[in-house]
């Protein structure tokens, strides 16, 4: 399957993901309780963000809780969906601040930027775009956090190679994503909807560690936060016309939600490696 029709697959379920949670009714965002994206978030976190950014998390962590933000910094959410990370993010960089959100879905751009209205933040931005090609400059953000998102890119190499542009020297890399431990079914792979169930575009966390590498970042380590059990797999599988008895077996502790941490070099190691 091509990038571009992973891109498709992805942008058609989060627009109806948008309009779901959007509605006057207040629908979540999915039509069934995952247990990679539930709880995701505390009361304390929720108090004040508006009910719409809630529903429509289809995330898998909680990166804002884990980045170590502080005031005055600049943060890129890649994937921002709804905003949620982003409002968060906004309230822990305060006002000398910014928070940026970037989303390639016309109707979460729309929802974010309502539930943005709604809260009140002023030191916010959505932007449009794909997280293969950020549209903000060279060395232009302190901090890139991402939930449950670049495990959907069909080419995470160029995320990546992004991500380390638009950061600062020595900027952070702290994103929640899907990883994988060992050998994964072929049949998860095959299957496209689970490209947008997060499992299938997972990465195994040492070609997540190696592709950091590659493209310049350093101080890499990935935590694992919530590690899946066949009971997960058996609900998360359900109705997608695999063979859950025979599946569920073979994944049970091999994917997980990880906060994964990273640094782009700052000038002094990169001037330092150069010379070298």
């Amino acid at each position: 399957m091509s990038t571009t029709e992973i891109t498709e697959i992805v942008r058609e379920k989060y627009a109806a993901a948008a309009t779901r949670a959007g509605s006057c009714c207040g629908a979540p965002a999915l039509d069934h309780v995952s247990p990679i994206t539930s709880n995701l978030y505390d009361a304390a976190q929720a108090e004040g963000l508006p009910a719409a950014a809630m529903l429509a998390s289809l995330g898998c962590g909680n990166p804002t809780a884990l980045a170590e933000l502080k005031p005055g910094e600049t943060v890129l959410d890649l994937g921002s969906g709804g905003g949620i990370d982003v409002l968060l993010s906004a309230r822990r960089v305060g006002p000398t601040g910014k928070a940026y959100g970037l989303d390639m879905t016309d109707e979460m751009l729309a929802l974010a930027r309502d539930n943005q209205r709604k809260a009140g933040a002023e030191n916010v931005e959505f932007l449009k775009g794909q997280i293969e090609a950020i549209p903000l400059p060279d060395a232009s953000v302190d901090v890139i956090i991402s939930n449950c998102v670049i495990n959907l890119s069909g080419d995470k190499d160029r995320v990546l190679s992004e991500a380390l542009r638009v950061l600062k020297p020595g900027g952070r890399f702290a994103v929640s994503d899907v990883v994988t431990r060992g050998e994964i079914p072929e049949e998860l792979r095959s299957d496209v909807l689970l490209w947008v169930g997060c499992l299938a575009g997972a990465l195994d966390e040492t070609d997540y560690v190696g592709k950091l590498s590659a493209v310049g970042f350093d101080s890499i380590s990935i935590e694992p936060t919530r590690v899946y059990k066949v009971d997960d797999a058996r609900d998360f599988l359900e109705g997608r016309g695999l063979d859950v008895d025979a599946i569920a077996p073979q994944i049970d502790g091999k994917f997980f939600s990880g906060f994964v941490r990273a640094t782009k070099p700052s000038a002094t190691a990169t001037a330092g490696r150069c010379c070298g």
